[in-house]
């Protein structure tokens, strides 16, 4: 599950990934309104983390925007305005759900879990990516062919979801590690050399028609043989 935080705080940022990572989800850290806009214009997200107070463009703008353009993705408002007014405001502006800081780590799992799954709900699509003959449960974690099937470790689970939601685009071993692992500390880059040979063979065994190929100095992308 991909989710974007748009957070100009860089130390709750860093934190907030670190806990979204853990908790096997994919995040994408946006620092101001304008980027947050890129962001959405450029890839589809399962869920937003909005902070209102951002420079360039405030959250209730951005929100605003995303909505008169018909994005319906979901969207938990991050902020310190903890009065009734800011959130009457927010939910009015097209927010799911409105989360005051401080936090706890458990409450805001708790609410990225309820806004999700409620527009889940509500969508005609399911949680399973499919390439060629294999599909990925996102909700799961389960990798699977007619062959067989393997419920993917954390990290493996992350990056071959990467690579099913944008098959044939190539993603370097810093985005991997920038996605990922993020701010992990002693991290090297070649432990994505490392989770791309676990994934290899678990397709080999599942008899996939899809393959990780790589590109010299490049990266790594998915392609059906």
């Amino acid at each position: 599950m991909r989710l974007l935080l748009a957070e100009d705080e860089t130390s709750l940022s860093r934190a907030v990934v670190t806990i979204l990572k853990k908790n096997n989800y994919t995040v994408d850290a946006a620092y101001d309104g304008i980027e947050a806009l890129e962001y959405l214009e450029l890839n589809e997200y399962d869920g937003v983390i909005l902070d209102l107070m951002m420079p360039r463009m405030d959250g209730i703008s951005v929100l605003q925007q995303i909505r008169r353009g018909g994005n319906h993705v979901p969207v938990l408002i991050l902020t310190a305005k903890a009065e009734v007014d800011d959130k009457v405001l927010g939910l009015d502006s097209g927010a799911n759900d409105y989360l005051t800081k401080p936090f706890a780590a458990q409450e805001l799992l708790a609410r990225i879990r309820a806004m999700t799954r409620n527009s889940a709900a509500g969508a005609q699509t399911d949680s399973r990516l499919r390439l060629g003959n294999i599909t990925l449960d996102c909700a799961s974690f389960t990798l699977s062919s007619p062959a067989g099937s393997f419920v993917l470790a954390n990290k493996e689970f992350q990056m071959f979801e990467l690579m099913m939601r944008i098959p044939g685009q190539i993603i370097s071993a810093e985005q991997f590690m920038d996605r990922i692992w993020g701010f992990e500390a002693n991290t090297e880059s070649n432990v994505v050399w490392t989770y791309i040979s676990y994934l290899r063979k678990k397709l080999a065994v599942l008899k996939a028609d899809v393959e990780i190929r790589a590109r010299r100095n490049a990266g790594y992308y998915l392609e059906n043989v």
